[in-house]
């Protein structure tokens, strides 16, 4: 087949298509040789499949571009049209039409863009999707990009990434404690994977990042639900005790209706609390497993500290009002719990007991102790994270204070 193109420059070139159709591809052919015209620039083409001419003028009208008569050997002329004239009449650049830079992220991304990729071109008359989730100041971290590739390269195996079949041995009454203390954290990861699931199919797909973000974060909570039951289970007892009240803390989470004050509820006070708790069984944890756990799902929490933190920084920066409203959310949290008893005494139990390490009157008086260090810890955390927000540090303190009893 000669498909040599007559010169690079010349406004009329000729392409013979032998007897290949456009219903097996031959149109390929034809595009191909029409990029290297300019607008209006002619194509001879020449060939022998059957009803070449009526299946050339059709491709011609569905492309914008024109025909018009020839003499043999060549079929017809196509006249090259411009991407205003056919299908893509009316299209436009997801991204580009309200930013300088092709594919960056806008303001206000149409519902016309749909699911298309940011950058792409986007034919007229596609689908609108109406995402409730659609305006960057509402959503937008500038560190989510940065953060979704770290959690991207970080990701770990419960099954290389712990020894499972390390030897140890303990006493009953404290694989009982490790027990109780994985029911409680597999309950609190369960909110936190869903949390995230309910605004992620609310998100427009232009922002991406954050989409990603969100997306690893939830394989990230599947996966410590799996590694803290793996450990619960471990060593062949049952799983512990849920209470009531920690089942209504978390519930105030799952319904947050408000992507901004449900992030700043899970991920700036309660995982942001969770890491001094992970911290603190990395310290105590009575097992090399547990410990190993803690430690990396440690790291995994600490990313989505970070996301909450950069996107509620940045949703501040342009509306200082929304201070107002997480300090409104905290204490809504706290009335609505007030008459919970808090922490399962069970879990408050189980801590005193590792924190201890033995039986002993000073031993449990250590290890009560330092759980109470670690409720100032806690607290401590929640106010400096608060202070970045921009609150001043009585206020801050007096927030921290009010955080639930339950961790989370």
């Amino acid at each position: 087949m000669d498909s040599t193109i007559a010169t690079a420059t010349s406004p009329a070139s000729i392409i013979d298509i032998d007897d290949l159709g456009l219903d097996r591809g031959a149109h390929l052919l034809i595009k191909r040789a029409l990029r290297e015209l300019p607008v209006g620039g002619r194509l001879g083409v020449r060939g022998q499949a059957p009803d070449l001419l009526v299946h050339l003028a059709a491709w011609c009208r569905s492309q914008g571009h024109q025909l018009e008569p020839a003499s043999p050997p060549v079929v017809a002329w196509v006249i090259r049209g411009s991407a205003e004239t056919g299908r893509w009449r009316g299209a436009e650049q997801a991204g580009k039409a309200a930013a300088s830079e092709q594919g960056a992220v806008v303001d206000h991304p149409k519902a016309s863009w749909g699911l298309a990729a940011r950058g792409a071109t986007v034919e007229a008359g596609a689908p609108e999707f109406h995402f409730a989730l659609a305006v960057k100041s509402e959503i937008w971290a500038d560190e989510a990009g940065r953060l979704y590739t770290q959690a991207a390269a970080a990701q770990w195996n419960p099954d290389t990434a712990i020894d499972w079949d390390a030897s140890f041995d303990l006493p009953a009454e404290v694989e009982d404690a490790v027990v109780q203390l994985m029911t409680y954290l597999i309950e609190n990861e369960n909110a936190a994977l869903l949390v995230p699931a309910r605004f992620l199919g609310q998100i427009h797909p232009h922002f991406k990042e954050v989409m990603q973000v969100l997306a690893i974060q939830m394989a990230d909570e599947a996966r410590h639900v799996e590694v803290f039951t793996r450990r619960a289970l471990l060593k062949g007892r049952r799983l512990g005790l849920s209470t009531a009240s920690g089942q209504a803390s978390l519930k105030t989470l799952v319904d947050e209706p408000d992507f901004a004050l449900a992030s700043f509820l899970l991920s700036v006070l309660g995982e942001g609390s969770f890491l001094n708790l992970l911290s603190f069984l990395q310290a105590y944890g009575p097992d090399p497993v547990t410990r190993q756990i803690a430690r990396l799902a440690a790291q995994d929490e600490a990313r989505h500290v970070a996301f909450g933190m950069a996107h509620l920084q940045f949703q501040l920066a342009g509306d200082p009002t929304l201070r107002h409203r997480l300090a409104l959310a905290i204490e809504r949290r706290h009335h609505a719990l007030a008459q919970t008893s808090g922490l399962n005494e069970e879990v408050f139990d189980a801590l005193v007991l590792l924190a201890a390490g033995a039986w002993r009157p000073a031993a449990i008086g250590e290890g009560y102790a330092r759980v109470q260090a670690l409720n100032s810890e806690m607290a401590a955390g929640r106010r400096r994270r608060l202070m970045k927000l921009g609150f001043e540090e009585r206020a801050a303190e007096g927030l921290s204070e009010l955080h639930t009893r339950n961790f989370m």
